[in-house]
C-alpha cells in the first residue's frame, strides 16, 4: 500500500479516536437523542409474536402437512384438552358436558367445543360399538338385574332400595339373580364416606355394568377451540383465565370432579408464566451479581456507572435495529437482551480496564483513552466480526427464531462496538478517574501467573488427554426434542400430558394422516395398525358398528323388559325416611348375619351391619340429624338416574350405515373439501424418547403426510439440529477464514481456534455426564459461547504480541478483562440454573459450564500453547 495511502488512513483513523475526546457533550447528546427516538420507534413498531409454529420455516415438509391438518379440521387447531376426571363415569360425563355447554355459548373466547366420545349419536348407538361378547354379557348382567331394577322403579326412593335388598336377604325375592356383595360393599362405602364428612357417590353404572359398557368412562376429554391474540405476551391469557374460573365454580356443583388443562396451548401458556416469574427472580439476581462482578473487576464507581449506561444506550439501539430490520420478536429473539449485555459488557469491560490500567502508568486522562482506544480498540473490532460472524450464520437456515435472534443479535454487537468506541470514551472524558495507587499486590501469587509457562509440557498434555477422554463421549451426546421435558414438571399441564401419554386411548401424542379418500384411507389405517408402536388406527369407517344385525337382536331382547321400567327414573326420586329404612336394614342384617345363607359372604353382612349401626348412632348425635340423613341419600341415589336413561338410550340403537353418520362425528373424520383423516394411537407409553423415536420413524416410513405432536417434535429437533450444524459450521470456517486474513498468520488463527474447539469439547463432555441435553432452550446459548470463547483468544494472543515479557501477560488488563467478562457473563446467566422451568434450568447450567471451561482454555492452555510455540 503506498505511503500516502496509509497516512491518510492514520490520519483519519485518529480523527475519529479523537472526536469523543474534543467534543464529548455532543457525542452525549447525538447518543441521548439516538436513543430516545430508538424507544420511541420501538414501541410503535416493534411487535411480539408468541406463535411457537413460526419459529420454524413454513416451507418444511411437515410445517405444510400441520397447516393442510389445521385447515382441514380446525376444530383441532390451536386446541386446549380439557381433561375431565372423577371416581365415577356418571360424575365425569355430567361433568364434561356442563363444561363443553360453557364453552359453546363463550364465543368471544372460543371457537368450538366438543366430546370426541359423547354427543347423542354415541349414546343411542353406544352399545353397537361394543364387541358381541362384551354385550352378551352385559346382557346378561341386565337380565340377573331387572327384577332389581324394576322393583326400584315401583318404588323410586331410598326406602325402596333399603327395601329390595332386605327381602334379598331373608329370601323373598327369588328373581333377583344380581350379585348383591358389590352392592352392599358399595353402601357401605358410602355410609363411611358420609359418616367421615367426604363427598362421595355410589357408581351405579359400575355396579349394573361392571366395565362392559364402554371401558372405564372416569376420564372424559373436552376439545375446545380458542381465540389465540399473539400481540399478546399471553396469548391464551383470557381463555385460560375463563376456564381456571370455571374450574372454580363447578367445585361446588361437581365436587369430586378434577379438571385439567393439557395440550400444546396451556403447556406453552404455563411455560410463560414459569418463566416470567423466574425470570423476576433471576432478572434481580442476575444483576446484583453483574454489578458485584463488575464493581471487583474496576474498583470503581464511575466505570461502573459509564458501563451500565453505554449497556442500557446499546441496548435501546439495539431494540430499535430490531423494529427496524426484523419487525417483532419471537420466543427465541427475545433473548436478544440477554445476549446483548452477555456480550455487550466485554467490550465496555476491556476498554475500562485499559484505561484504568493506562492511568496507572502516569497517562493523562486524553492519553490514556487514546491509547486505550488504540491498543485495544483492534481487538474489540475483531472480536465484535468473528462475534457477529457467529450469530449471521443463522440467517439462512430454517430455524426462523434463530435466525431473526442472528439478524438481531448480530447487528447488536456493531452495535456495542460502535457505543463502546465512541460513547464511552465520550463519558471517560468527561468523568475522568483517579488511578488507583500501584501497591505492588497481585490478586494471586506470582507462581500462579507463571503456571502455564512453567509447565506448559504438562498443561498441553492434560489438555490433549482431556480432549481424546473427551471425545469418547461425544457419540452419547443427544438432542431431546421432546418440549415437555423442557417445562416445569409440576405445572398442571405437564402433570395431566405426560398421564395421557400413558393412555393408549387418549394420548395427545397420537398423529393424523390425511388422504384423497375413504378407500385410501381404510388401506393406510390396516398399514399402521400391523406396525409395532400402534395401539390402533381409526378413520370414518371405524365408525360404522360391526355385527350390528347380532347385536341388533340381543338389544331388542332387552327392549321386551326394561324400557318402561328405565323411563320412570326420568322422574325425580320420591321422598321417604331415610332413619326409618336403615334401622329396618339394621334389623335384616342382624337375622342375617345370625342365619347366614349363600346369597352374601359373611364378612360383607358384617362389616355394613356396622356400618350402619355406627352411622345411625353418628347421624342422631348431629346438631341437624336430617341433614346427616340427607347427605346419605344423596350420596346413594343421586347416581341412579344417570346410569338408567345411559341405559334406556343405549337400548334405542338402529341399524345405521356410513352415510348415517351425523355432521358432528363425520366432521372428525372427513373434511369439508373431502379430505379424509386417519387417526393413529401409540401402543407405548411416549414418555420414553426411545418409544417416541421408535413410533415417529414407524409412522413416517410408513406414510409421509402425517402429521401430529410427535411428529413436530422429532422432525423439528432434527431441523433445529441440522440448522445448528450448518451454522456452526459455517460460523467456525468464516471466522478462521477472517482471522487468517486480518491477521495474516496460520499460527496465530490457530492460537486463537485451538482453546475455543477444546472448551467445547470439553462442555460437550460434562453435558453428557451430567445428563443434560441438548434441547431447544439451551442450544440457542452456543452462539454466545462462541462468542466469549474467540473473543477470549483474540484479546489474550494480541496482548501477547504487544507484550515484551510474555509471563506477565495474565496480570494485564486484557487478561483481567477476559475474566471479568466471563465471570459478569457467568453471574449473568448463573441464576438460570436454579429456575424451575427445566429448559432455562439446562441453559444456565449449561453457559455456567462453558464459560467456565472457556476461562480456563484461554488463560491457561493458550498460554502454554504460545510458550511452547514460542509465538511472538
Amino acid at each position: 500500500m503506498p505511503l500516502a495511502a496509509i497516512s491518510i488512513k492514520t490520519r483519519f483513523s485518529a480523527f475519529l479516536s479523537q472526536l469523543p475526546i474534543r467534543f464529548p457533550w455532543l457525542v452525549l447528546l447525538l447518543f441521548a437523542l439516538l436513543s430516545a427516538g430508538s424507544v420511541f420507534y420501538t414501541r410503535d413498531h416493534l411487535g411480539i409474536n408468541t406463535n411457537t409454529s413460526d419459529l420454524l420455516s413454513q416451507d418444511l415438509p411437515f410445517i405444510k402437512i400441520r397447516a393442510e391438518l389445521d385447515k382441514a379440521f380446525p376444530q383441532d387447531a390451536s386446541a386446549i384438552i380439557v381433561v375431565v376426571e372423577s371416581p365415577t363415569p356418571e360424575q365425569t360425563a355430567a361433568a364434561a358436558q356442563f363444561i363443553e355447554k360453557h364453552l359453546q355459548a363463550e364465543k368471544t373466547l372460543f371457537d368450538s367445543a366438543y366430546i370426541p366420545v359423547d354427543n347423542a349419536f354415541f349414546r343411542q348407538q353406544g352399545f353397537l360399538y361394543l364387541s358381541l361378547g362384551e354385550l352378551e354379557s352385559l346382557s346378561d348382567k341386565l337380565v340377573d338385574a331387572q327384577p332389581f331394577i324394576g322393583y326400584l322403579s315401583a318404588h323410586y326412593h331410598f326406602a325402596g332400595l333399603m327395601d329390595i335388598i332386605g327381602l334379598a336377604l331373608e329370601g323373598r325375592e327369588q328373581d333377583l339373580a344380581m350379585p348383591l356383595d358389590p352392592l352392599l360393599s358399595a353402601i357401605g362405602e358410602s355410609l363411611q364416606a358420609v359418616k367421615a364428612g367426604e363427598t362421595h357417590y355410589l357408581s351405579w353404572q359400575q355396579l349394573l355394568t361392571e366395565k362392559s359398557f364402554g371401558g372405564d368412562q372416569t376420564r372424559r376429554l373436552v376439545i375446545t377451540r380458542v381465540h389465540l391474540d399473539f400481540k399478546q405476551l399471553m396469548p391464551a391469557g383470557k381463555p385460560m383465565q375463563y376456564l381456571r374460573d370455571l374450574s372454580t365454580d363447578m367445585a361446588s356443583q361437581f365436587p369430586g370432579v378434577q379438571l385439567s388443562f393439557t395440550g400444546e396451548i396451556p403447556l406453552e401458556h404455563e411455560e410463560m408464566e414459569t418463566v416470567n416469574q423466574d425470570m423476576i427472580v433471576s432478572s434481580i439476581v442476575s444483576l446484583l451479581l453483574v454489578c458485584l462482578a463488575l464493581w471487583i473487576g474496576l474498583r470503581s464507581l464511575k466505570l461502573l456507572l459509564m458501563t451500565f449506561i453505554a449497556l442500557v444506550v446499546g441496548l435501546a439501539l439495539t431494540a430499535g435495529f430490531a423494529a427496524l430490520a426484523v419487525g417483532h420478536l419471537n420466543l427465541i429473539s427475545v433473548a436478544f437482551a440477554v445476549l446483548y449485555i452477555g456480550l455487550g459488557v466485554d467490550f465496555a469491560t476491556h476498554l475500562c480496564l485499559r484505561y484504568q490500567e493506562c492511568r496507572q502508568q502516569g497517562l493523562a486522562t486524553d492519553q490514556a483513552i487514546l491509547n486505550s482506544m488504540d491498543t485495544v480498540g483492534r481487538s474489540l473490532f475483531l472480536c465484535a466480526a468473528t462475534t457477529a460472524i457467529g450469530f449471521f450464520a443463522f440467517i439462512p437456515t430454517d430455524f426462523k427464531g434463530v435466525s431473526e435472534l442472528g439478524i438481531i443479535s448480530g447487528g447488536g454487537i456493531f452495535i456495542g462496538l460502535l457505543v463502546s468506541l465512541s460513547l464511552l470514551p465520550a463519558l471517560l472524558k468527561l468523568l475522568p478517574i483517579k488511578p488507583l495507587p500501584a501497591n505492588g499486590k497481585t490478586l494471586l501469587p506470582e507462581w500462579a501467573y507463571e503456571f502455564p509457562f512453567r509447565h506448559a509440557t504438562g498443561v498441553l498434555i492434560a489438555a490433549v488427554s482431556a480432549a481424546l477422554l473427551a471425545g469418547l463421549t461425544l457419540t452419547q451426546m443427544r438432542f431431546d426434542s421432546n418440549p415437555i421435558n423442557l417445562r416445569d414438571p409440576n405445572t398442571q399441564s405437564v402433570i395431566a400430558f405426560k398421564k395421557l401419554l400413558r393412555s393408549q386411548t387418549d394420548s395427545p401424542f397420537a398423529t393424523s394422516a390425511l388422504t384423497d379418500n375413504l378407500a385410501q384411507a381404510d388401506e393406510l389405517a390396516a398399514r399402521f395398525a400391523k406396525l409395532p408402536s400402534v395401539h390402533e388406527a381409526i378413520t370414518l369407517s371405524s365408525m360404522v358398528a360391526e355385527q350390528q344385525a347380532e347385536k341388533l337382536e340381543i338389544i331388542d331382547n332387552l327392549n321386551l323388559i326394561m324400557p318402561v321400567q328405565l323411563n320412570r327414573f326420568a322422574e325425580k326420586p320420591e321422598n321417604s325416611d331415610v332413619r326409618a329404612a336403615l334401622l329396618q336394614l339394621r334389623d335384616t342384617l342382624q337375622k342375617a348375619v345370625r342365619q347366614p345363607g349363600q346369597a352374601v359372604a359373611l364378612p360383607v353382612l358384617q362389616k355394613l351391619q356396622q356400618d350402619v349401626a355406627d352411622f345411625i348412632q353418628y347421624a342422631d348425635a348431629q346438631p341437624n340429624p336430617a341433614e346427616s340423613y340427607a347427605r346419605l341419600e344423596d350420596s346413594v341415589m343421586d347416581l341412579l338416574p344417570r346410569t338408567m336413561l345411559m341405559l334406556r338410550d343405549g337400548l334405542t340403537a338402529t341399524e345405521f350405515a356410513i352415510d348415517d353418520i351425523p355432521p358432528e362425528v363425520r366432521s372428525q373424520w372427513v373434511s369439508a373439501d373431502g379430505i379424509y383423516r386417519v387417526l393413529v394411537l401409540p401402543k407405548q407409553d411416549l414418555n420414553n424418547p426411545e418409544y417416541l423415536k421408535q413410533f415417529v420413524k414407524e409412522i413416517l416410513d410408513s406414510y409421509p403426510k402425517v402429521f401430529g405432536l410427535p411428529i413436530g417434535d422429532v422432525t423439528s429437533g432434527q431441523a433445529i439440529v441440522n440448522a445448528f450444524i450448518q451454522a456452526f459450521s459455517g460460523a467456525l470456517a468464516m471466522i478462521v477464514l477472517l482471522l487468517l486474513v486480518l491477521t495474516r498468520s496460520f499460527k496465530t488463527t490457530l492460537l486463537i481456534v485451538t482453546p475455543l474447539l477444546l472448551a467445547a469439547l470439553l462442555t460437550a463432555a460434562i453435558n453428557v455426564l451430567l445428563h443434560n441435553p441438548f434441547n431447544f432452550a439451551n442450544i440457542i446459548v452456543l452462539p454466545l459461547l462462541l462468542g466469549i470463547g474467540v473473543d477470549s483468544g483474540i484479546h489474550i494472543v494480541h496482548r501477547l504480541q504487544n507484550q515484551h515479557d510474555h509471563k506477565q501477560v495474565l496480570q494485564t488488563s486484557a487478561a483481567r478483562g477476559v475474566f471479568y467478562s466471563a465471570l459478569t457473563t457467568l453471574c449473568s446467566f448463573s441464576s438460570l440454573a436454579f429456575n424451575t422451568h427445566a429448559g432455562t434450568a439446562s441453559m444456565g447450567l449449561l453457559l455456567a459450564i462453558g464459560i467456565s471451561l472457556m476461562i480456563v482454555c484461554s488463560m491457561l492452555v493458550l498460554p502454554a500453547m504460545a510458550h511452547k510455540t514460542g509465538f511472538k
